[in-house]
């Protein structure tokens, strides 16, 4: 029997996760069946409930939420306050996992969390453990939901990429490894404050078994491994993008290193070797429009290389998934050039389309992928009560001029205005929403010289105006190719 027999169950939220929560309950045998299941949800119509005054917690035992229900939602904080526990949808999979078929033990967990870099990261070690001959699948906060996956006995080794929404309400994992690649301000207006954010990211590394990655650079990530509670034997494993210490993944020259899983931890000469995963020749497929693989690339390969030899992947398979992978759209992706009034010369106009780019800290290291001046930045949309102050301030050398979308427009704003006065910058009206990135994209050509790259890297969420970053990314690339199509036929 399972911890959810005879419970009665609130599911809140009815979208994506909370469907594959009410189908995983339901598919449960009959002896490990929750009492009842109820959902919450004021936007689906097949929910049980619309509105949380309606239910009745003498009849609830349990509560399931899906990510993005903050704390401070009616329904949580009243269950919070009842003493109801709360899980997130990975802490029920991690409950419900089933043995895998070869092994007969349920399949060992990867996981990743970070402000930025956590799609590309689990996508590449998903590659990774598919080169070593491991059935695996990236799910979580990308790909199908946790709990699917971990209800398949198929499956030799998930990987997961988690947000801090989902690790907010996960107590009980143990992941074989876990990764945090970086932390700055994000989804404030969700926690409250930077400190409540890490520490919800820092949950990744509780319980861990075998290795916690963090980032050399980032001592924020490295403080919350010192604070984690692990099992005895865990240690911390650094990435950098320098010649890599002792227990850490890193760079020499052009060599990707790894000093922490290279020999037994107990071999005499372990702290004079290292062993050769990969070359950054076998990224340049990953490239951006410059023809330079970014630096946060190169360091999300290295974090994710980690995570697999925590899990005994050979070194080839590393070089041979790195070699393998190809990242998803919407990141750093080149989607439309044209000469700037049809001048025929050599160099471009190019509109790259970086809608991934969700907040500040990724929208800097976007910027920093092209040469100073040359930048005429779109920014702009759901600040999600972040500044971008600092932003502005370290980045302003790189832009040539700024769009600003959105319709949360006052932080950007600002920030510019505080931190780079001198600045060329265009408002585009918030009102009718789908020309808004047509007009984005105009205004922005109309300050471009060939050369120059018209970067779309919001530093926003996008869901004040598009469905989603994706949504977004589309509107950019239809707007810029359109605009291209129409200045060659004016050249013509």
């Amino acid at each position: 029997m399972t911890q959810l027999s005879g419970k009665r169950v609130l599911v809140v939220g009815l979208g994506v996760t909370g469907l594959a929560v009410v189908r995983a309950l339901g598919s449960l045998l009959e002896q490990d069946r929750p009492r009842s299941v109820v959902t919450l949800d004021s936007k689906n119509p097949d929910a049980t409930f619309s509105d949380a005054s309606a239910i009745s917690f003498d009849d609830i035992d349990l509560v399931v939420t899906s990510p993005g229900w903050a704390p401070s939602t009616e329904v949580l904080s009243t269950a919070a306050a009842l003493n109801i526990p709360i899980w997130s949808e990975i802490e029920l999979a991690w409950h419900l996992r089933v043995p895998n078929e070869k092994t007969g033990v349920p399949a060992p967990w990867l996981g990743v969390t970070g402000t930025n870099g956590k799609t590309t990261t689990v996508q590449m070690l998903e590659s990774i453990l598919a080169a070593d001959s491991r059935n695996t699948v990236a799910v979580g906060n990308v790909g199908k939901p946790v709990i699917e996956a971990a209800l398949d006995p198929t499956l030799d080794v998930l990987a997961l990429e988690l947000s801090s929404f989902q690790l907010h309400y996960t107590h009980s994992m143990e992941l074989v490894a876990g990764a945090v690649l970086n932390i700055a301000a994000d989804h404030l207006d969700w926690h409250g404050s930077l400190e409540e954010y890490a520490k919800a990211k820092g949950r990744v590394f509780e319980h861990v078994q075998t290795a916690c990655v963090y980032n050399v650079s980032d001592p924020m990530t490295r403080v919350l491994v010192e604070n984690a509670d692990v099992a005895d034997g865990a240690r911390a494993v650094g990435f950098t993008l320098g010649a890599p210490g002792r227990s850490e993944v890193g760079l020499i020259e052009d060599v990707l290193c790894d000093r922490a899983f290279h020999m037994a931890s107990d071999h005499p000469d372990r702290h004079n070797h290292a062993a050769e995963l990969a070359t950054l020749a076998d990224l340049d497929h990953l490239a951006g429009p410059g023809g330079m693989v970014p630096p946060h690339v190169v360091a999300n390969a290295l974090a994710a290389a980690a995570l697999a030899r925590a899990a005994g992947v050979s070194s080839r398979a590393v070089r041979d998934g790195l070699r393998n992978f190809h990242p998803g759209g919407h990141r750093i992706a080149l989607v439309a050039s044209t000469t700037r009034g049809g001048s025929g010369n050599n160099a471009t106009v190019s509109f790259v389309d970086d809608s991934k780019a969700t907040n500040a800290h990724a929208a800097a290291a976007s910027l920093d992928s092209f040469d100073n001046g040359k930048v005429i930045w779109i920014a702009g949309g759901l600040a999600k009560g972040a500044s971008f102050d600092s932003l502005v301030a370290t980045r302003s050398a790189k832009m040539k001029a700024v769009v600003v979308i959105g319709v949360d427009q006052a932080p950007m704003l600002g920030a510019l205005e505080r931190n780079a006065p001198e600045l060329p910058v265009t408002v585009i009206d918030p009102a009718e929403a789908e020309t808004v990135m047509a007009r984005a994209v105009r205004a922005a050509f109309g300050y471009a010289e060939d050369g120059d790259v018209i970067l779309m890297a919001p530093a926003c969420a996008s869901m004040d105006q598009f469905v989603s970053y994706a949504d977004r990314g589309n509107a950019f690339t239809t707007a810029a190719r359109a605009l291209v199509d129409e200045t060659s036929s004016v050249g013509r």
